[in-house]
């Protein structure tokens, strides 16, 4: 079963109103949901994303604010009664909360952190909370006066 599916945006918007506004168009809401989909991995980059939105994932927070996102990417084509500011504040309110996630202000719990290989050289560390740190300096200079 795949991350979200257009039967799980039901939870937000009723499936007549969702029909109302795609128009017999299941494409549309396919692309509404890989858009949200994409624009959340886009904050989670300090977790293993292809584990965090697997088919078989179950982050219901995740998934509450995917929907949120997918959303409104409906709800822009058309607004048949909805109420838009309420959508928006919703669409506003996850991306606040991936944001402070991105910046690290708030970490999920059970969320999955990457696996990183270190190789001699590359200038990364992994510590065990997954963290990556990285450093780099420039080359040196060999002035002749």
């Amino acid at each position: 079963m795949p991350f979200i599916t257009p039967t799980d945006l039901h939870t937000h918007l009723y499936a007549e109103v969702i029909e109302e506004i795609v128009r017999n168009d299941s494409s549309i809401v396919e692309r509404a949901i890989a858009s949200a989909i994409a624009e959340a991995k886009a904050y989670c980059s300090r977790y293993d994303t292809e584990a965090l939105f697997a088919d078989n994932s179950e982050q219901p927070h995740l998934k509450q604010l995917v929907k949120d996102i997918a959303c409104w990417h409906i709800i822009r084509l058309a607004n048949p009664n909805i109420h838009t500011e309420f959508a928006r504040t919703c669409y506003e309110d996850a991306l606040n909360f991936l944001k402070s996630v991105m910046k690290g202000q708030a970490d999920p719990v059970g969320w999955p952190y990457p696996t990183i290989t270190t190789t001699p050289g590359n200038g990364l560390v992994t510590d065990k909370e997954g963290n990556v740190i990285s450093w780099s300096s420039n080359n040196k200079r060999n002035n002749h006066y």
